[in-house]
């Protein structure tokens, strides 16, 4: 009988090789090779395919075949195994005993949601940070795809072993913040009759005029500062009309400081206010499409408690920094970024950069083991800098791992859809999932790998049929639930089934999918890949269909009616705990 712990065939072949190359120390020339086991396109390949031996000849000069044969010994004790052959030039064949594949129903059953979590990760503590998109406005499709990979990611490493800290970052001590709060009180003076300028590159969505009408509506006039001196102070910014000018951003910041002149300690109430929306509403909309926090860990602490300075001085302590145009800078070219940056500007104001170090060196000096960050693809060339930061700090950059997401691109009819916060034409997260609900949502963000290009088809995400991915899978887990339903026993009775009688080739193969999703988890919190999750889905889901469609269940012969119901009850096991992983429901009707 396999052990909870010998769930994961692979890795228990893993650890008789790693012994075996241990034993003849030939572990240390084959330290970073990886030990894989592919799936052979025949079965006449066996079970599981390893090139360990021909990847070790090449490196040591040695036959391979003289190798494999070495580790083909090691691997014939496993209880496990039928047989284990040569083929080729020393690829290694591992074929199971059909009795193991058939013991895997009952352990499923028996396991229920936790079959597929495994040890991997030994507990190690790890923080994975997503989404912390600015606090100035409704989340966008964008900030969609971040959200579902960050947050199905964070299951994957959970199931894994990992302890898993979720954390969003707020950035809410910038210059964007600022830039929506100047937006918000200028809308709150156009209710109030003063005529102003509304610059061409603040915040010009609907939201920013909501803002502005909840504070009219509970203050009335109060924050009318000084109109006349207002419109004098703007004057010279109207010059160049309602669009943006080149010097558009100098513009913009001049009307900020103006701003917090002539607010004076109100400006605080308005950035407040206008924060407290806008991650109210992003708090919300994540709650909803199934994505939670540990924490969200606010930026401005970081200033508050000194955290920025004390990062900074440790940087110039090593002797990482130097003085530039009144600007104080760090020498991140020395540790491959393309430039040195900025730190602290001339006007002695942090940047971003330097919050930034500081809330990595917060990171490791909260005792995680790993750092997993989630970011746009646009911000790939920042991973240079901020690795070398840790490195100049003393930290491992190695246990800093970055995890790049491409943007959502939407399609309806054939016709891209555009987004921009600043210009308020964007399509929001909570739209889409109004649209085609959060399961198609979560589903299709994770369906390819995170740093490639996703073409979201809305209308294939609401579609039901064959074609529609996640449809397809929830059929799936729904018909073996109405199957079961007209059997109308307890399910309970399922696990004494006498499993044996599983041996035709479909329901075989369907036995080594279900070996392979401890595995498939496993490989996707390695690789930070949860689409191998939703592949793996579909694979199963199309295997099941192609079952059900050829084979009757509820037959007169009891010991094979409870043979095959166990073994479709497995699969709406696994179909529900990998649509778990990925945050999508497994309903029982459709």
């Amino acid at each position: 009988m396999l052990s909870k712990t010998q769930l994961h065939l692979k890795s228990h072949f893993t650890e008789i090789l790693q012994d075996v190359l241990s034993a003849r120390s030939m572990l240390s020339s084959g330290l970073d090779l990886p030990i894989e086991f592919a799936r052979p396109k025949l079965s006449s390949h066996g079970d599981y395919s390893c090139n360990l031996a021909m990847q070790l000849g090449r490196l040591q000069r040695q036959n391979p075949r003289d190798i494999a044969g070495l580790l083909i010994d090691a691997l014939s004790v496993s209880p496990y195994l039928e047989k284990v052959e040569m083929a080729g030039a020393g690829f290694i064949n591992l074929f199971l005993k059909t009795s193991v594949k058939q013991q895997f129903p009952r352990h499923i059953l028996e396991s229920g949601k936790k079959f597929g979590h495994g040890t991997f990760g030994k507990g190690a503590k790890v923080q994975v940070e997503f989404v912390s998109a600015n606090p100035t406005g409704p989340l966008h499709v964008g900030h969609g795809r971040g959200a579902a990979f960050g947050a199905s990611l964070a299951n994957v490493l959970d199931a894994a072993g990992y302890a898993v800290w979720r954390e969003y970052y707020v950035n809410d001590a910038g210059r964007q913040m600022d830039i929506l709060a100047l937006s918000t009180w200028l809308r709150y003076l156009e209710l109030n009759g003063v005529a102003t300028f509304f610059p061409g590159n603040a915040y010009q969505g609907e939201y920013v005029r909501d803002m502005a009408r909840l504070i009219h509506r509970a203050h009335g006039g109060r924050y009318v500062h000084e109109p006349a001196l207002l419109l004098e102070a703007l004057s010279h910014e109207k010059s160049g009309g309602e669009d943006a000018e080149p010097d558009a951003e100098a513009q913009l910041d001049s009307l900020i400081v103006n701003a917090k002149k002539l607010l004076g300690e109100d400006y605080a109430y308005i950035h407040d206010f206008v924060l407290a929306e806008q991650l109210g509403d992003c708090r919300n909309d994540l709650m909803e499409f199934g994505v939670v926090f540990d924490a969200w860990f606010s930026e401005q602490s970081l200033f508050n408690s000194g955290q920025v300075a004390d990062a900074v001085h440790l940087l110039e302590k090593g002797g990482y920094l130097y003085q530039q145009d009144g600007a104080r800078w760090f020498r991140s070219s020395a540790f491959g970024d393309e430039k040195d940056r900025v730190l602290q500007r001339e006007n002695r104001q942090y940047t971003y950069f330097a919050s930034d170090i500081a809330y990595h060196l917060n990171k490791f000096e909260r005792g995680f083991d790993r750092v997993i960050d989630v970011w746009g693809a646009d911000h790939h060339g920042y991973i240079p800098r901020v690795k070398g930061a840790m490195q100049a700090l003393a930290l491992d950059p190695s246990k800093l791992e970055i995890a790049l997401v491409q943007f959502a691109v939407l399609y309806r009819d054939g016709k891209k859809a555009s987004m921009s916060t600043r210009s308020g034409e964007f399509v929001t997260l909570r739209a889409l999932r109004q649209d085609v609900g959060n399961d198609a949502a979560r589903f299709f963000y994770v369906l390819r790998k995170s740093d490639q290009h996703l073409d979201f088809d809305l209308d294939l995400a609401k579609s039901q049929s064959n074609e529609n991915p996640v449809y397809y899978i929830q059929y799936a887990h729904a018909r073996v639930c109405s199957v079961l339903g007209q059997w109308g026993e307890d399910s309970a009775i399922l696990v004494t089934a006498d499993l044996s009688l599983l041996s035709g080739a479909a329901e075989l193969s369907l036995l080594q999918k279900l070996i392979d999703y401890p595995d498939t988890v496993e490989a996707a919190a390695r690789e930070l890949s949860p689409h191998l999750i939703a592949f793996y889905l579909r694979e199963l889901a199309g295997e099941f269909h192609s079952y059900y469609n050829a084979t009757r269940f509820l037959v007169p012969d009891v010991p094979l009616r409870l043979a095959r119901l166990a073994l479709i009850a497995a699969i709406r096991q696994v179909l529900s705990n990998g649509l778990d992983l990925l945050g999508v429901s497994a309903p029982e009707k459709m």
